[in-house]
């Protein structure tokens, strides 16, 4: 059995006890910001004099960049700018959670703010109501690395009755789902769905349909939420795109895509051109989809476990081998949307719909468009 950490086994009577003491008028806000690595969550917490009615009222704060690998220790401070406020499932209305875009000294984005590029491109093409739906999988281990819930030593049976499983020899950590799924709820983001996924101890969430810039920032806030619950139980969620070596299927996140114009009568078309230009960027987006260059994806995207290979572009109606699948309903009808399947479980959600953006719907020759990196 994989280990879980020491402080979950602390008495969660004692802390509830604390807990429901009543707190006057104040309220706690957490901030919430992606550190230098791209992958990792950062956050704390202050006392506002009153509940704020939205994200304006929230006051900008600060933070020690040297110590989340966003700064010299010389010059170190770094600026955190509400951009978006959830309610805190752990410590209750009137708390929020609110997500942040993190500023240098000078207040330029930091180099792993892709939110605020992704921003101006989605007000570029806020015209064509962009819609997307991020399929997040990810895979519980114990606080030593191994997958929760295997045996100690070896490995479970394999792959196929894990999928959408039911059962104490099927489903895996059950408990961690069901409770992020209410937290994202109370919370307010977008979480369409879950499943338990091909691999066991890997589970899957959805998030969506979101709207341009609002896609990443619910993914985001809905990722701390599953390390936050994690914690609670003294386990680890890993974004890992192949955690584990072998016949086993790796981790993604696969996302939807939809415009107004796909979206209508004969949308089909929109679909297959906006296709046709993705096959031309092919490399660009793998550069992209995840946060080492496509080196993590390299692991992943191998041609098998329902992928395709990392180097080749291909599409396919209800094929999950493609880089591209048009579900078969979305074939029937002749409109809908399509889902990329490249992406990688740890990629950042700003950068694959900011590249989506650019790709389907910009035209890349206009000398005003950001050349995608």
């Amino acid at each position: 059995m994989a280990s879980v950490s020491t402080s979950a086994r602390l008495n969660k009577a004692v802390r509830q006890q604390f807990m429901s003491l009543p707190q006057g008028e104040k309220c706690q806000v957490t901030y919430i910001w992606v550190d230098g690595t791209g992958e990792g969550l950062r956050n704390k917490t202050r006392t506002l004099d009153a509940e704020p009615t939205s994200v304006e009222d929230i006051p900008e704060w600060n933070f020690d960049g040297s110590s989340t690998y966003q700064a010299e220790g010389s010059n170190s401070d770094m600026y955190l700018i509400p951009v978006c406020m959830f309610r805190d499932p752990f410590t209750l209305d009137p708390n929020k959670l609110v997500l942040c875009e993190v500023m240098k000294y000078n207040y330029l984005p930091a180099e792993t703010n892709h939110r605020h590029s992704c921003n101006k491109v989605m007000e570029k093409v806020r015209e064509h109501c962009l819609w997307f739906g991020m399929e997040q999988e990810y895979t519980l281990l114990g606080t030593d690395g191994h997958p929760f819930s295997w045996p100690p030593q070896g490995f479970p049976a394999p792959q196929g009755p894990y999928y959408c499983g039911v059962g104490a020899k099927n489903a895996y950590g059950r408990d961690i789902v069901e409770c992020h799924y209410k937290a994202c709820l109370y919370a307010g983001v977008k979480i369409y769905g879950t499943n338990a996924e091909v691999m066991p101890s890997q589970w899957e969430f959805q998030v969506g349909p979101c709207e341009g810039i609002e896609m990443g920032d619910h993914l985001w806030v809905a990722r701390f939420l599953l390390h936050r619950v994690c914690e609670d139980f003294g386990v680890v969620a890993t974004l890992d795109p192949k955690p584990i070596k072998g016949n086993w299927n790796g981790a993604g996140c696969h996302t939807n895509v939809s415009t107004k114009q796909m979206r209508e009568d004969e949308g089909l078309q929109y679909i297959e051109k906006a296709i046709d230009k993705l096959a031309k960027k092919h490399k660009e987006h793998i550069m992209v989809y995840d946060p080492h260059g496509g080196k993590d994806n390299l692991r992943r995207l191998t041609g098998l476990h329902e992928t395709a290979t990392i180097d080749d572009f291909s599409a396919g109606v209800a094929n999950r081998g493609a880089s591209i699948r048009i579900p078969r309903q979305v074939g029937k009808d002749k409109r809908g949307y399509f889902e990329d399947r490249r992406p990688a479980a740890n990629c950042d959600p700003y950068t694959v719909t900011m590249a989506i953006a650019q790709t389907c719907l910009i035209d890349l020759k206009e000398e005003e468009v950001e050349v995608i990196n």
